[in-house]
């Protein structure tokens, strides 16, 4: 028995409202599609066998020119262009040439020193940083302090962290028993694979 014919009685009643189908769900269960048909393949045309030998022929000379030109040419690097200095540089290159003079020793002695007033003058900006952080710690401290003297309740609020100030949430490592008879790997191991020979 085929099921074709059961199923396109059924399709008319697909689009007609609920009150006449069996069941609660969707009407569009079964859906039909068009018989798809093969198209008969075109003619081949038939072509000289002269034609097409001279079609390969020439198809395989062309390759052959093109082995050829890469075999000549292997043995170059394929050009960079931006690795590749134009040519007006090239000529101009005598004119292009700057003759730095050697720095005297009064020049490196001045380096030197200018190297050394500028390290001395980053040291002093850090410590100066440091000393104010320092100082806002212990302005910090001494307010905390005064705080918890006045009222308890106001420090313990004070030194309680605010979440909206720094939105991080961060789980650390878990203290963990040892485990036991555990042998700690050193780098040396042994090889105990099966091999198949």
């Amino acid at each position: 028995m085929s099921l074709l014919p059961v199923l396109s009685r059924l399709l008319p009643f697909v689009g007609q409202s609920a009150a006449r189908s069996v069941h609660s769900g969707t009407g569009l269960l079964f859906r039909s599609t068009p018989v798809l048909c093969a198209e008969p393949l075109k003619k081949k045309k038939k072509l000289d066998p002269q034609i097409v030998k001279q079609r390969e022929e020439r198809k395989r000379k062309r390759l052959e020119k093109q082995i050829r030109r890469l075999e000549k040419n292997a043995r170059q690097l394929k050009p960079i262009e931006e690795l590749e200095v134009p040519m007006e540089l090239i000529d101009e290159q005598s004119k292009r040439k700057r003759n730095v003079p050697k720095p005297t020793a009064e020049l490196l002695e001045s380096r030197a020193l200018l190297e050394k007033q500028w390290a001395k003058y980053r040291m002093q900006e850090k410590l100066a940083d440091y000393q104010l952080f320092d100082r806002i710690v212990a302005a910090q401290a001494k307010a905390l302090g005064e705080l918890q003297l006045a009222s308890d309740e106001l420090y313990q609020r004070a030194i309680q962290p605010d979440p909206a100030m720094l939105p991080f949430v961060a789980q650390g490592p878990v203290s963990t028993p040892p485990i036991k008879d555990y042998e700690q790997p050193d780098g040396e191991y042994i090889d105990v694979s099966r091999k198949w020979e």
